[in-house]
């Protein structure tokens, strides 16, 4: 289909039904042929710009999630223009309680700006890219609790490893400790991703979060583990009883995490711990947000306090003892009341 400007359209039907194909590829032509010849704008509902939205976020990695989101706000919107949403009902519209789990339990403001980050992207692809509206409410994320970062010491990470009993889990972790990949990475990890030969292994663009690809150098740790797997999976690195690990053991995990002695820590803390690691040896940022594929700086930034070690030099310009670089202190600049504690002591301190 053509706009009466002959600009292309593509757009799926969303039906298998010819005779109702037909009726929406007439209807569609009606509204363009208004909004050139009249300037009428056609009407869209949610309903409409959430199918497409759907349509076009096919194949992509949250694909599920987004369908959750907006199954969730159609319960609130369906039937609704698109144009007559405004901020206040969104956020308003926005879960609060997780009915899935076995007690309903408070959903977090983590998982509500992911419900947030959904209808915002497809609002505003809405009104950039389809131009099915003229504006669109703003919807700042809402503001989280800041936590710090988790990460652990080399000689927890070791005693964490000799905790777990598994030794396809072992190997994973050890890997993520050497490599910082996630999870997923690591249990999907296949044996043409890999060059022993030249220590490196790559995350392809669609397995990555960033979508971007990621070179991932293997040093001496990481190559034994890739080597204690070989012969025992023609495709993937990682097996569990001969067969591709599916899913992560959290119950062996924790229960590995607690006979280490170690605090709440996640799997994902591996990462955050290699980072700290990195940054605590010297590794430039810009380097570390290279190794680990983030596709933000400010995403590695938050690593940068765990050595200010370039600070040092600048902590001296300001002391307490003013020093005129002889290694002694004028008592005058220190006041007069330090003297007379001293019991008159003279014009210039020894430092």
């Amino acid at each position: 289909m053509r706009t009466p400007g002959g600009k292309r359209i593509r757009q799926t039907a969303g039906t298998t039904d010819r005779k109702q194909a037909q009726e929406l590829h007439d209807k569609i032509k009606h509204e363009l042929w208004r909004f050139a010849k009249f300037g009428e704008r056609p009407s869209r509902t949610f309903d409409e710009a959430a199918l497409r939205f759907l349509q076009e976020s096919a194949g992509e990695p949250d694909y599920a999630n987004k369908v959750l989101h907006l199954r969730h706000f159609r319960r609130h919107f369906a039937g609704r223009e698109l144009e007559s949403l405004t901020r206040d009902e969104i956020f308003t519209a926005l879960p609060t309680v997780n009915q899935r789990t076995r007690e309903p339990r408070p959903i977090s403001k983590a998982t509500r700006n992911l419900y947030l980050s959904t209808i915002r992207v497809m609002l505003n692809t809405a009104l950039k890219d389809w131009e099915w509206v003229e504006r669109v409410p703003t919807l700042p994320a809402i503001p989280g609790n800041v936590k710090r970062i988790r990460w652990i010491t080399r000689a927890e990470a070791q005693r964490l490893l000799e905790a777990i009993s598994t030794d396809w889990m072992r190997d994973v972790a050890m890997l993520g400790f050497a490599t910082g990949l996630r999870q997923a990475n690591l249990l999907g990890l296949e044996w043409s991703q890999i060059d022993l030969v030249k220590r490196r292994a790559w995350i392809h663009a669609d397995q990555a979060k960033a979508r971007r690809p990621i070179g991932v150098p293997l040093n001496a740790e990481a190559v034994d583990v890739i080597r204690r797997q070989l012969g025992k999976h023609n495709t993937y690195v990682f097996t569990r009883k001969g067969e591709p690990v599916l899913k992560w053991d959290i119950g062996q995990w924790n229960r590995a995490v607690e006979r280490a002695g170690i605090g709440h820590f996640r799997f994902h803390d591996v990462r955050h711990t290699w980072a700290s690691w990195h940054v605590q040896s010297g590794t430039p940022l810009p380097r570390l947000m290279e190794l680990g594929g983030w596709s933000k700086y400010e995403n590695v930034l938050r690593y940068a306090h765990l050595a200010p070690d370039h600070l040092a030099p600048h902590a001296d310009a300001v002391t307490i003892w003013a020093q005129d670089g002889s290694g002694s202190v004028d008592v005058a600049e220190i006041g007069p009341g330090y003297a007379e504690a001293a019991g008159g002591a003279p014009d210039r301190l020894s430092a």
